[in-house]
């Protein structure tokens, strides 16, 4: 006969209480109303007792530290410093428990372990036979082809970088210097200063109103002093010119006023070949309106805008630069840094089919000059 008894356990909790109450006897309580009897002093006990963690309070009010002393005026930064000088200063030191006497080791000093006789056995076993032929060239070997030896097979750290450099470069070896040389600093290159753009403005301007036909490049790189009022005239006389290809106006503090006019004249540009605004003050919305206009222009082969204002155009920006880069048969180069790998392969890889198409176009135009030739002077033959 079995018998078989079970244990029933049964858990009760009782409610959490706060002074004598349960909790949820609080939860109708008017808070406002009890903080509006209290006194100014009975708030001050209450706020320090709040956690100043709390993420509820403003940051200027978690700090329980108040300071009732009167303000003594602005700050003075010296005479801060010079204050905390003269009491560090005037502040006796700690006295020392055991006064400090020279070459006195104090604790337990730290040696080694002691080495077996056995490990010290092993060690003194172990040797390389490189054979006679080796032995003989490295006892012979002077201290620079043990240098350069070091250096081919990659000890790096064991001399410094001429050392180094000589080595692979099979210079030969500085003199004087050996294992514990100190690479000394070269003395720098000096190279002479570019030299300023002397370009006259204004009878280039007066150029390019006249359509002079021997001004076919116009250079005002680096020309700082330029207004905005002689910009505007050269924009202005760009449309009506049928001779200028190569127009370049890197840092010459080109902004987006100017720069759509300049815009708007490349639409109406005949000629233009090669526009280079590079270190301009030039915003990407005024690129992109820049990049639209070459589309109804369709002469000109490059464009570079890089190193303005913005340094990081934006994947809007990128993506409208590279959707009308697409719709462009005529444009080879384009000078901008595109961040986004998308727009970058995209704008790479149309650049590269206007070029395929354009050398394609030129060598259908050979052959048929050259079959052209071929066949007049088979008819003169004849």
């Amino acid at each position: 006969m079995e018998t078989s008894s079970t244990t029933k356990t049964t858990t009760i909790s009782t409610p959490a209480k706060l002074y004598g109450k349960d909790l949820s006897e609080y939860d109708e309580v008017d808070v406002d109303a009890l903080l509006a009897q209290l006194s100014p002093e009975e708030i001050n006990i209450l706020a320090k007792e709040v956690d100043p963690d709390d993420s509820f309070l403003p940051p200027n009010e978690r700090c329980s530290y108040e300071c009732e002393k009167e303000p003594t005026g602005p700050l003075d930064r010296k005479k801060l410093i010079e204050h905390i000088n003269k009491q560090a200063l005037e502040t006796p030191d700690l006295p020392e428990n055991e006064p400090y006497v020279k070459g006195t080791v104090r604790g337990k000093k730290w040696l080694p372990p002691a080495r077996s006789e056995k490990d010290k056995e092993v060690e003194e076993g172990i040797a390389i036979d490189m054979g006679e032929e080796y032995e003989q060239a490295l006892t012979s070997a002077t201290q620079e082809e043990i240098i350069d030896l070091a250096a081919i097979l990659g000890f790096h750290s064991m001399m410094n970088q001429d050392q180094y450099h000589a080595s692979l470069l099979n210079k030969g070896q500085p003199i004087g210097l050996g294992w514990d040389g100190i690479t000394k600093s070269q003395q720098q290159k000096v190279y002479p200063m570019d030299p300023p753009n002397n370009t006259d403005i204004e009878d280039s301007i007066k150029r390019v109103k006249d359509d002079d036909p021997k001004l076919i490049e116009l250079n005002f790189n680096n020309i700082k002093n330029i207004s905005d009022e002689k910009l505007i005239q050269l924009f202005d006389a760009l449309p009506d010119n049928e001779h200028l290809e190569v127009l370049s106006l890197t840092n010459v503090g080109l902004t987006d006023k100017t720069a759509l006019l300049l815009a708007q004249a490349i639409e109406k540009s005949k000629t233009l070949r090669v526009l280079n605004v590079e270190t301009n003050f030039i915003s990407p919305p005024t690129i992109v309106a820049l990049v639209r206009s070459l589309l109804k222009a369709r002469t000109v082969e490059e464009f570079r805008a890089s190193n303005q204002r913005s340094s990081v155009l934006g994947n809007k920006i990128e993506m409208e630069i590279t959707e009308l880069v697409e719709k462009n048969s005529s444009l080879l180069r384009l000078g901008l840094h595109l961040e986004f790998n998308d727009a970058r392969h995209r704008v790479a890889a149309h650049l590269q089919r206007n070029i395929d198409r354009i050398r394609k176009d030129l060598e259908l135009r050979l052959q048929f000059r050259f079959f052209n030739n071929l066949h007049r002077k088979s008819a003169k033959i004849q």
